[in-house]
């Protein structure tokens, strides 16, 4: 069974209503949304990032997916409207609270300039509230299926009203409408995005390839029993397999990372 993502909740302060749209995405099915934060860098007025709300300020107990017997999880996701390349440091330190970065570029020029190795975003809400923004959104949507052929593109809701959300296979329909074939149009909000979760996990990785996490450390001694002991003949080349328990994982190769409509 494919796992449906929403990434791109728009951040609001108005907190009942949040939780409302997270509550709504979860009754549609979908596994696993973002919420996302837009920042817009001023040379002139240095603002600070701001930091992502935490998941437990909103919610005691997430909801549970539809369909499904598990929560949904709850990602943030930092865009940068970029004027400049100047304005995108992809390992700034600010940038290690989110989960997901984006870049909104504001010229064509920086556009082709970052396009080389991302994922790229249609966001859909505009098209269903207005339509003078459906022409726009549909216009910009074939133009960049002349570019991308439909591949590595996903498609979100970027919306923080909760009446504009629409579910994984209305998305898909959508998808349609917008240039995608049937199965760019359903890897638009599933196995694209996933993709895109795991290029953006390799920020915290080395070079996507090692994952270490802390295992628990287990007792050498049990009662009435001894540790055994090490084995000093086994294999220390650096082609050696690792024990069944090493605390090293191997990562799939890096996908995409994602920027959002209207590019």
């Amino acid at each position: 069974m494919s796992v449906f993502m929403d990434l791109n909740i728009s951040f609001t302060k108005d907190i009942k209503r949040l939780r409302n749209l997270i509550e709504t995405a979860a009754n549609l099915g979908f596994s696993t949304v973002a919420i996302n934060y837009v920042y817009e860098p001023n040379l002139k007025d240095k603002r600070v990032i701001p930091k992502p709300m935490q998941v437990s300020a909103l919610f005691n107990k997430l909801p549970v997916v539809q369909g499904k017997s598990r929560p949904i999880t709850v990602l943030s996701r930092l865009t940068i409207m970029a004027s400049d390349a100047s304005h995108f440091r992809q390992n700034a330190a600010e940038f290690r609270f989110y989960d997901l970065l984006a870049v909104q570029p504001t010229s064509e020029k920086l556009f082709h300039a970052i396009e080389r190795g991302l994922a790229f975003e249609i966001s859909y809400s505009a098209a269903i509230r207005d339509s003078t923004m459906r022409r726009y959104t549909l216009a910009n949507s074939a133009c960049l299926m002349e570019r991308c052929k439909g591949k590595n593109v996903i498609v979100s809701s970027g919306t923080d009203q909760p009446l504009e959300l629409r579910g994984p296979y209305d998305i898909s329909n959508l998808g349609l409408l917008f240039g995608l074939s049937e199965g760019d149009s359903k890897a638009a909000v599933s196995s694209t995005c996933r993709s895109v979760l795991l290029h953006a996990e390799t920020r915290r990785t080395a070079c996507g390839i090692i994952y270490t996490i802390q295992t628990p450390p287990e007792s050498s001694h049990q009662q009435g029993h001894e540790a055994p002991p090490l084995d000093d003949n086994r294999p220390t080349s650096e082609g050696a397999e690792p024990p069944p328990d090493s605390e090293d994982l191997a990562m799939p190769p890096a996908a995409k990372r994602t920027k959002p409509a209207p590019i």
